[in-house]
């Protein structure tokens, strides 16, 4: 079931999100520091044109994990978060630029970055604002720039989730999104690799800015 938000309502989507992230910071950044992620920076990166080091916008970059990553690669991230307290933990993990944005006000570059990588991160735009959220992304991406996202996918149900705001999309539903704001779809799979589909509850896909 899909729930319409009202546009008066978004402020606390927001609010009441970031502030489940916030007031859990460090225990955030203790389960999710080992997270294996190599397989959704490899499926970005390959699909980058041009010659390295990349410019990269980590799309909702929590504590700074994959912030660290991409710069131990060689590469030139900048984080985006809209949690306080994430976000100065990104910058300390880091090294990084880290740009503190609410998802639902951003202020972006434009033709800026090679690549964007949103994992785990684009769930939380209510799909109402989706369309305008990617639209702002595919702005702020060089032509020819490349998109990674992977979310907890589901039967595009949308809703409140202990205490955080998320929109569960399944394929068909994401690649229309995807492809009504104007990117091509690259590739596609499920997460965690090696199990079953009833066992891989994270869709990762790649597009590309046309």
């Amino acid at each position: 079931m899909t729930i319409e938000t009202p546009p008066a309502d978004l402020a606390l989507v927001s609010e009441k999100t970031l502030e489940h992230y916030s007031a859990r910071a460090a225990e955030f950044w203790e389960g999710t520091r080992g997270h294996d992620v190599t397989q959704n920076i490899d499926a970005l990166l390959r699909h980058i044109r041009g010659t390295p080091p990349f410019r990269i916008l980590d799309f909702g970059c929590g504590p700074g994990r994959d912030l660290a990553a991409f710069r131990a690669l060689g590469h030139e991230p900048i984080g985006l978060e809209g949690s306080a307290p994430l976000a100065a933990m990104a910058r300390e993990h880091s090294g990084c630029e880290v740009w503190e944005q609410d998802f639902l006000a951003l202020q972006l570059p434009a033709s800026r970055f090679d690549g964007v990588f949103a994992n785990a991160s684009l769930f939380h735009v209510p799909r109402q604002e989706l369309p305008r959220v990617l639209g702002e992304l595919r702005a702020a991406l060089k032509p020819e720039g490349v998109l990674f996202a992977s979310n907890p996918r589901g039967s595009n149900e949308e809703g409140w989730n202990r205490g955080r705001y998320g929109a569960y999309h399944d394929l068909e539903a994401w690649r229309a999104f995807l492809q009504a704001a104007s990117f091509v779809e690259l590739e596609h799979y499920y997460r965690p690799p090696g199990l079953p589909l009833e066992q891989q509850p994270w869709l990762a896909s790649v597009w590309r800015k046309t």
